[in-house]
Formats: structure tokens, sequence, C-alpha cells
């Protein structure tokens, strides 16, 4: 029997052959060991298969054979004898000796030769012996092996094929924390209790049942070698057979490479860091409203810095007033401006809704954030510091239930003044927040401060020349007897500009009307716009044709400090004879519409802008039936960018034609407006007036 052929070890401890044929492949097939029996005279008594192939006798030819004449060379036969006499005196001999093979070749063979009695007394002679070369070699390779195995770096493991540990090596004691004795026997989940040990033990059978190895598999886990801190390996499973084939067992090696996989860690998390920091120079701040770039501001922290972000001003930004420091010991006055969250339902009443006010204590970390001016990190979220954080108690309650558990409040500061605070929050993102994580969140704080602080200064700039826009223009246009008149200005989304309108009461009842725009935004604009309305109104009442009127415009704007234009048109129209005279400097032509008529441009030579200079102005006349509809506006009623100036000229006069029937010129200017696709970016200024002193009563 051979042993390779024995079950794995019963209850009892003992290995139970199975009947049957034996499978070749175990250590003594690959050594081929021969076996002969000499009796006391030398005689060959018992002779193995391996002895036939060894030495290259049949049974036949070596029984009862003198082993010495048969199989050694005539010198070394006295040598022999003595060494049979020392064996049969029961001395144990092992060496190499030269032996004659059948083909009369001499081959060196390692023999092991004992003494051994039989039942009644008698004495034999046991020779065991094999090839020497095959000796080395299986010695080499063993040795080689046992070499490799502990002396190895890689953690080195062979396991049996029920997956338990038969041999490991030092490095592999190392990383498990276990000593070899510990771990012989045990299997991978009882030796490693923090890693995913089935997921390995399905790949470990793979092996063993498809005999394809797994190479390179990247495992993260911990041992008892340290507990503390997650560890990276990289794992190949072998399968081990013997030169038949059949299968030993499994063969692994772990090599540990946790400090390559922090430091790529940290090289993906920095470039993570500096896309965010990227996306967010692309994302925040692409408007000058405060809402809009706090919204852009949370949506780049979530979910890449934070599962839910919360960004809060205080209420003195909003109010446009001096911002100053909380000072210790004050409430802070905070309104919500954006949330943004990886799963919404996790918000829901746990953060301040959008646009609501909210005071928090002096005790609150947002109130510490904004009163030092530094961030605040809590790694680890307790119930007490989560009463710290929420505005409430039942605050509090939901942002434990939503699973917070690190938290951090970046102030967000421009130009010296602390604004407000963006809170960040943790709930699936199981790692607490780090000094690189409070790095970036500062960086993202201070651009969106800017940006903040941007809004907020053009808010103020753009309420100042409303303010001014407003105060400059008409409130409504006065009555004037014989025209009907209606007014609207819509100032841009973005930045007031420089449109106005106005109607002025002429000598012998006659009426001036005028729009303008003045080329630019802001303050600026809007004081110019102020200059050349109180100048047209100074030089209407000198009684001067429109052409004179404007020469006089334009001469002030060529006096004025810095570079100025604008255009205007400007009409003046008789009531009582329906004639109307219009001169224009780069402005867009008034409209016409006559009683029932077809609506048209009125063809007006196109003088230069007002501040260009050099060029004169000229005057038209037309005269207009009672009814008749003018229509006077800046370019922000029909300019699209998408579209040619022609297109929108034309829908302006489709639609002055089908408004004007039968409605009072109030109406007229709200449907108008209500239907023309004015740009947000432009002011628009829109003048109708209508002839004749029953045109109350529609067309």
């Amino acid at each position: 029997m051979h042993a390779h052929d024995a079950t794995p070890p019963g209850t009892d401890g003992e290995a139970r052959p199975r009947p049957g044929t034996p499978t070749p492949g175990g250590l003594l097939d690959l050594l081929a060991v021969a076996a002969m029996v000499l009796d006391r005279h030398g005689r060959i008594v018992l002779w193995s298969p391996e002895a036939e192939r060894l030495f290259g006798y049949s049974a036949a030819e070596a029984l009862g054979q003198n082993a010495g004449l048969l199989m050694v060379e005539p010198a070394k036969l006295e040598l022999v004898t003595e060494l049979f006499k020392q064996v049969r005196a029961g001395a144990v001999w092992q060496g190499v000796f030269p032996i004659v093979h059948a083909d009369g070749t001499v081959r060196d063979i390692e023999f092991r030769n004992m003494r051994m009695l039989d039942v009644d007394g008698g004495v034999f002679a046991l020779g065991l012996g094999a090839d020497l070369a095959t000796v080395r070699r299986v010695e080499t390779d063993m040795g080689l092996s046992s070499s490799l195995v502990d002396q190895s770096p890689i953690g080195l493991a062979v396991f049996d094929n029920e997956l338990r540990i038969v041999r490991v090596n030092e490095a592999l004691e190392g990383m498990y924390g276990l000593s070899a004795a510990s771990m012989l026997g045990r299997t991978v989940r009882e030796v490693s209790p923090g890693i995913d040990a089935a997921g390995i033990e399905t790949a470990m059978r793979r092996v063993l049942e498809t005999g394809e190895p797994l190479l390179d598999l990247e495992t993260i886990g911990r041992t008892y070698a340290d507990l503390g801190r997650d560890h990276a390996w990289s794992i190949s499973y072998y399968r081990i057979e013997d030169p038949t084939g059949r299968v030993l067992g499994l063969a692994t090696s772990v090599a540990d490479f946790t400090e390559r996989h922090h430091a790529a860690e940290e090289i993906a998390m920095a470039r993570g860091r500096l896309a965010v920091i990227a996306e967010a120079g692309t994302r925040i701040g692409t408007t000058l409203d405060l809402q809009q770039t706090a919204r852009e501001l949370a949506s780049v922290v979530v979910p890449t810095l934070a599962d839910i972000a919360t960004v809060d001003v205080l209420d003195s930004v909003m109010r446009g007033e001096t911002v100053s420091r909380v000072a210790t010991g004050e409430t802070a006055d905070f309104r919500a401006l954006a949330i943004a969250a990886a799963d919404p339902n996790e918000t829901i009443g746990a953060v301040d809704p959008v646009g609501e006010p909210a005071s928090y204590p002096t005790d609150r970390l947002i109130t510490r954030a904004v009163r030092e001016g530094q961030p605040v990190v809590v790694h680890r979220v307790s119930s007490r510091m989560l009463r710290r954080i929420a505005r409430d108690d039942r605050a509090a309650a939901l942002l434990r239930r939503a699973g917070v558990h690190s938290y951090m409040a970046a102030p967000l500061i421009a130009r010296g003044e602390v604004l407000g605070v963006i809170g960040l929050f943790r709930t699936r993102n199981q790692k607490p927040f780090d000094d690189q994580d409070r790095t970036l969140a500062v960086e993202l704080a201070a651009r969106a401060a800017i940006s903040i602080d941007n809004a907020r200064l053009y808010a103020g700039e753009r309420m100042a020349a409303l303010t001014l826009q407003r105060s400059l223009l008409p409130h409504e246009p006065p009555t004037v007897d014989g025209m009907e008149t209606a007014a609207r200005y819509i100032p841009a989304v973005r930045e007031v500009g420089g449109d106005w309108f106005d109607v002025l009461p002429l000598k012998n009842g006659k009426v001036g009307l005028i729009v303008g725009d003045v080329m630019g935004k802001g303050l600026h604009a809007a004081a110019i716009m102020g200059q050349l309305r109180t100048a047209t109104r100074a030089f209407a009442r000198l009684d001067l044709a429109p052409d004179e009127l404007l020469w006089h415009l334009d001469d002030i704007i060529g006096g004025t400090e810095g570079d100025f234009i604008a255009t205007c048109v400007y009409a003046v129209c008789d009531p009582a004879t329906g004639r109307c005279q219009f001169s224009t400097a780069g402005h867009l032509p008034p409209v016409l519409v006559p009683p029932g008529g077809r609506a048209e441009l009125i063809d007006i030579p196109n003088g230069v802008p007002l501040g260009v200079g050099g060029i004169k102005f000229r005057t038209v006349e037309r005269e207009l039936t009672e009814g008749t509809v003018l229509a006077l506006f800046t370019d922000g009623l029909v300019e699209d960018r998408r579209q040619s100036l022609d297109v929108g000229l034309r829908a302006l006069m489709r639609v002055l034609k089908l408004k004007t029937r039968h409605r009072s010129l109030e109406e007229t200017c709200d449907l108008v407006l209500g239907t023309m696709q004015q740009s947000a970016d432009d002011d628009v200024a829109l003048l109708l007036a209508r002839m004749g002193s029953g045109a109350t009563a529609g067309l």
C-alpha cells in the first residue's frame, strides 16, 4: 500500500488504508526505492520490482544469486563482504556505492542497509537503494523549497484539500500576528477575523477544482497583528499537484502592500480634491445671484466631500447692511440659502429651510465658526455634540436618525469679513472628516465667499442704480390734451442700464415724446441718463426742432467726463393738427399704427449716437390721423441674440396691430410686454401715444 492512498486522519489519529490499486505519485515512487533481502550467505532471497528497474535484473535472474558476485565490481568485493558482516552483526550502513548494472555500466546508488531477524532468529540483511542522481535532485528540490518558504519576505502558506493550514512561513506569522503552531490545522476564517473569509474560501475552492491559479487578488482587511487599521494584501492561489497530477492541496502567497495602497489612496484623494477645486472654479459664481451662488457651492461638495451640505449667511448680508463680527456671547442671526443632500429625505426637518431666518445661541458650533472665523471640525459626533450642531432637540434627533457621524462648519470669508458658514455632514461616507477635508472645505468656502460677496455688492449697487433710475424717471406720463399716453420701464435682471422715457408738455399744446438708451450698466449709466433727461426737459422748453435738441444733447455728452454714448429718438407732436416731427440719434425708429391700417416703421434718417459728434441730425415730418398709435421703445424689447433684429421688429409691429384695437394704452403696454420675448440682460423702455382727443374710445 502507498501512504498517499490513506484517508485524512480519523478521530483516533491513525491513517486507515483504502483497498484497491494505489495511485502512483508519492515520494517513494519518485525516488523509485529498490528493496532486496540477503540471507546469511549473501544470497538474494527477496527482490522488489523497483530493484528490477534500478539494477536491470529480473527476479528470476537475481533470486538465489550472491549479491556481491552479481552486482559488485571484483575490486570492490572484499569491501562489500566486510560491510555485509558488519550489517549482520547489527550495524546500519548507509552511503553511496557503485553497482554494476545488468547492461554492464557502473552506477552510483544511495544505499541504506540494516539487519533483519525472522521468527526463528534467522539473520538477514535488508538493502534499500535509489539512484544517486534522483536522490540528490529530490534533496535539492526539497531544500530549495524549504529555504524559499522559510526565508521569503512574502507570506506563504500551504493548505490541504480541506482548506486547512498545514504549513506557514515566518513572514506570514508576522502578517497574521499568530505563531505557526497556533495556525496549523485551522482555516482562513479562524485565523483572520477581519477579512472577507467567505469570499477567500470560495476563490480557494475554485482553484482546487479547476487548477486555474488566481493571481494578485487585492484584499483589504485586518489581522491580529494590527486590529487598529486596514491592511492591503495581494494574494495569489496555486493548486499543488504531484508529478502524476494528484491534487495535494493549495499554496498561497501573500504580499503586504499597505503603504503603497495608502499612498495610492492619498494620490487619488489629492487628485479628487484638485478636481473638486477645478470644478468649483467653473460651477461656483456663474451668476451674480446670491442664492444661485450658494446652491452652486452646495452642489459641488455633495457627495464628493459631504453627504449633506448647508449654506447659511448672516442675516445682515441679506439685508445689505455692514457686516460685523459676531461678538462673544452674542446670538448669530442667519438665513439659509441652500441645501444639498445625497438623499434629500435625510434633510427634511433636520436643517433650516431655505429662505427662513434662524438664530443660533453662542454655544452652537455654527456661531463659533462665524465668531472665530475658523473652521470647526467634529470627527466623531456624539449625541451631546449633535445638540450643539442642530438648532433644537427635534432637529438633533432627525440628524441622528439620518446617521450623521462627522461634521464640519467652514466660515465664508471674503475681503476679511465673515459672511456665513457652509455646514458639512457625513452620513453614508463612514470616514470622519480629516485635516485634508478641512483644507479642501476652507478652499471651497473661500472661493465661494468671494462670489457671494460679489453678488452681495452687486445686489447693493443694482438696488442703488435701480433706485436712482426710478427716481429719475416719471412715475407716470403727464396728462396732455388731445393725446393718450402710457409707458413702462422694466429693469434688467442682472444690471440696471440707462434706458429712459419722457412725455414733455410743450408750448402751444404740443407734446414732446422721447425714448433713449445710455450704453453701459449700473450707477454711471443711470446718472448719465438723469443728466440727459434733465437737459432734454430744459431744451424742450425752448421750442427747438427735434434735430436741434439732439444736437444740444450731443454737445452735453461730449463734455461729460468719461466715454459715454447714448441713442434716442425724439418726437414733437401737435394733437390739434396731427403733425409730428421725428429725429433720431442712432436709435430704432418708432412704430406707427394707423386706425384699421398696417403697422409700419417711420422712415427717419438714422443719425449717429449721442457722444460721437461731427454729424448733423435730420428731422422728418408725418401727419397722423386721429386714433393713430405711436410706439417708441428701446432695443431690449425687440433684440434677441438668437435671431436678427428684423425678426423682433416685425413681431412688435404684428403685436401692436392686434393689441391696440379696442384697448386702452395701459392695457396695450402690459399685453405688448407680456407677448414680446424681452432679454433678461437688457432694460426695456416702452412709450405709447395715441393721437386725438377721442382716442380713448379705441380704433
